[in-house]
């Protein structure tokens, strides 16, 4: 283990809180109202997806806050697994985590905020890709001067996406005019609760990563809970009040047909034909926010691996710098990886499969709990409330993830699990390579 130099502890309650908002809201608030009423069929049932699908995320998160502050230590998931299951399954939850998960994350953002911005400056296709790569390395080298540098960008651009959000919300809910509830979506699709509440899940993604730098808070303990409470709150009353404001200001059945494009519809019709452009750029911001998010959470995942000589090249990507206190070398191994996924693959769908595995160990930490009680007694800082009705719901949701993907995507689902296995000869390799 690599003792050179300690990570910093700069982050306070306001940046970590920032985390868990900034890494949730990226582009699911502006996407996926159409599809969530499109899979339920009227506005009912689509706030309702979108209320469960919160209840669920917070749920996850009150439950995880007990396991977190019980292991304060960099690394989140993969920390938490190693420290309640044993080194095999933190290793496989690590692994997913760095080679898929974390990579496919950034450059699936990237590769939005390049094209999100061709689009906006009306360039050439083909050159949205090189200004995602370009962003992912700015944000990079921005992130490795220190967490505070990382931490302040994270501020202003949460500051920054909700702007645009509470501008809808605001005038949305005042001036507009159209039927909110049992408004007919007009969709022919079957509807599928399921289906519905597994999209607002998918855009709840992401709060976990505060916990990635727990190492590096100034008290743990009690920021990292009130972070992911209070983040996870906000997020879910963001989401219900833009759905509500979109519904006020077009038809169930417009927001369907326009999809993607209706929060900049809708934006058009509140503030004219620079609304559209307005909320480009609110979108814009938001993803650059999440994705400076991903790029400070991210890496510590391999770093924590490394010190733990789970990765190859272990002495070099658990390195911090002394300078500034962070895992450079850890941080460039998942932007390496993203960016050879932006230029040769399609990270959505590794993203995709990476998800369903990473809901697998979800459903094992969120267990851990009941776990970490036996072992440690009543040696708690924060407990979970309504324990153990709010645990088993936090499974339950996992669960239902898992499930639905097996049933609908079982392709995608066997390979996931397969990159998953994958990992075992490189962790058999290096525990042999150790002993000897």
């Amino acid at each position: 283990m690599n003792q050179e130099a300690a990570l910093k502890k700069d982050i306070g309650l306001s940046v970590a809180m920032s985390i868990v908002i900034g890494t949730v809201i990226g582009s699911g608030i502006f996407m996926k109202p159409g599809s969530v009423l499109e899979y339920t069929g009227n506005s009912n049932l689509a706030l309702l997806a979108w209320a469960l699908g919160g209840l669920i995320t917070l749920a996850g998160g009150l439950t995880i806050a007990e396991v977190a502050t019980q292991i304060p230590k960099t690394g989140g998931l993969y920390v938490y697994m190693e420290e309640v299951y044993g080194k095999l399954w933190g290793y496989l939850s690590g692994w997913v985590q760095t080679v898929i998960y974390g990579p496919a994350v950034i450059g699936a953002l990237g590769l939005y905020f390049g094209s999100l911005l061709a689009n906006l400056f009306s360039w050439e296709k083909s050159f949205g890709p090189w200004v995602g790569i370009g962003t992912v390395l700015f944000l990079t080298i921005i992130n490795n001067f220190g967490t505070k540098y990382g931490g302040f960008v994270q501020n202003l651009f949460t500051i920054g996406k909700l702007v645009p959000i509470a501008l809808i919300i605001i005038f949305g809910i005042t001036n507009g005019n159209e039927q909110i509830l049992s408004a007919s979506s007009g969709s022919f699709v079957e509807i599928s609760m399921g289906a519905a509440i597994l999209a607002t899940l998918f855009a709840y993604d992401g709060w976990l990563m505060v916990g990635f730098v727990a190492g590096e808070m100034k008290n743990p303990g009690k920021t990292l809970p009130k972070a992911i409470i209070g983040g996870i709150l906000i997020v879910m009353a963001a989401y219900l009040l833009v759905n509500i404001a979109l519904l006020k200001i077009l038809p169930a059945s417009e927001i369907v047909r326009l999809g993607e494009n209706s929060a900049a519809s809708a934006a058009t019709i509140l503030f004219g034909p620079l609304g559209g452009k307005l909320i480009a750029v609110g979108i814009a911001v938001s993803i650059f926010g999440c994705l400076n998010g991903k790029i400070l959470t991210i890496p510590r995942v391999p770093f924590a691996m490394a010190e733990r000589n789970q990765l190859p090249l272990a002495k070099t990507f658990s390195k911090v710098s002394e300078k500034y206190g962070t895992p450079i070398a850890a941080t460039y191994l998942q932007v390496v990886i993203a960016i050879i996924m932006m230029i040769l693959t399609d990270p959505d769908y590794l993203s995709e499969m990476a998800i369903f595995a990473v809901y697998i160990f979800y459903i094992f930490a969120f267990y851990a709990v009941f776990k970490l009680r036996k072992r440690n007694k009543d040696a708690r800082v924060y407990s979970v409330p309504l324990f153990p009705i709010v645990p088993i719901f936090a499974i339950s949701g996992s669960v239902y993830i898992v499930s639905a993907t097996i049933i609908n995507n079982p392709f995608d689902s066997l390979t996931a699990i397969f990159i998953t296995l994958a990992g075992l000869p490189v962790y058999y390799w290096l525990q042999r390579k150790e002993k000897n």
